[in-house]
């Protein structure tokens, strides 16, 4: 796979063959899918650098690193300057370049880049990265990550939904990628689920950067991010529902009707439907342990006087 091609397809550049191409390498293997991945977050984590970066000195770095010798592409990246557009673009490549092969170079084995894939499938479970870093996977969720930590960074990819405990080393923030998203710690805790075109993430001890494109905000404890439709916002947590599948249990702290509802669905793979849109922000606090998805409704239905039906498969609050 070419850079520049890469540079385009991510930048947006690539013409609809381009894309079909790069598409149908990514989907060829899970190295190239992995490799993609890094080769964006690179692309995502340093737009500034890019933008100020002396193309000719970053050139000859990555010559001397690899001891290739010239080529006609060279050539074409160094003295050709059509527009300042095409300078950046350039420019853009060739520090990608540089830093995929100082950061790549040491995850391949055999021929083969070294990365780990889990899929928890249908059931919760933990993980323990080479860092020592703790991740509790959801159900249906998945991570990529390289076999070692060698780099400046350390680089993890995220379907799904999961808890992260991140081992604290300051040299070397953890990133995670998830979409659209970009999450950055050094060591904390976290939850980040991202479905149906939503993502949420949500701090329960540290700092915790999160990326969406240009837009940026940093959350501390008890703070929540959602990202949506291109629209990234910051506000208060309310309870702790994120955790249920490491507790089992459901904390509700003033929590709106409408996410206890999303969460009962959820743990139980129930099908709760709230038909009063008026009954949505009515807030719940209490803490649900080890009843049943009946007897929870049935308090929920008493708390509020709500009336409760029963039609095929669907719980009815109205």
């Amino acid at each position: 796979m070419d850079d520049d091609l890469l540079v385009k397809y991510i930048a947006g550049e690539a013409s609809r063959a381009e894309r079909l191409f790069v598409d149908d390498w990514i989907a060829a293997s899970e190295a190239n899918r992995a490799l993609y991945e890094q080769f964006k977050l690179i692309w995502d984590q340093s737009p500034q650098t890019v933008r100020n970066i002396n193309k000719e000195d970053a050139y000859i770095r990555l010559q001397n690193r690899l001891n290739n010798p010239a080529s006609l592409r060279q050539q074409s990246l160094v003295k050709t300057t059509p527009t300042s557009y095409w300078i950046g673009l350039a420019a853009s490549v060739i520090l990608i370049s540089t830093v995929l092969w100082l950061t790549f170079n040491h995850f391949y084995d055999n021929g083969s880049v070294s990365f780990i894939k889990i899929n928890s499938n249908a059931k919760v479970r933990a993980q323990t990265l080479p860092d020592g870093s703790e991740i509790t996977l959801n159900a249906h969720s998945t991570i990529v990550y390289p076999k070692r930590f060698t780099n400046n960074f350390r680089p993890v990819s995220l379907q799904g939904e999961a808890f992260f405990k991140v081992a604290p080393d300051k040299t070397k923030p953890f990133i995670i990628k998830v979409n659209d998203v970009t999450v950055t710690v050094v060591g904390t805790s976290f939850n980040i689920k991202s479905r149906n075109g939503k993502t949420e993430v949500i701090v329960e001890t540290g700092i915790v950067k999160v990326n969406e494109h240009k837009n940026s905000v940093e959350l501390s404890p008890g703070e929540k991010a959602t990202v949506m439709k291109g629209a990234l916002s910051k506000e208060q947590n309310k309870g702790k529902l994120y955790n249920y599948y490491l507790t089992r249990q459901l904390v509700c702290d003033k929590t709106p009707l409408a996410e206890v509802v999303q969460t009962l669905n959820e743990l139980y793979g129930a099908h709760v439907v709230i038909a009063n849109k008026s009954l949505e922000s009515l807030p719940i606090t209490t803490t649900f342990q080890g009843q049943s998805l009946d007897e929870i409704v049935s308090v929920i239905g008493d708390t509020f006087k709500i009336r409760v039906e029963r039609k095929n498969q669907q719980i009815i609050f109205k």
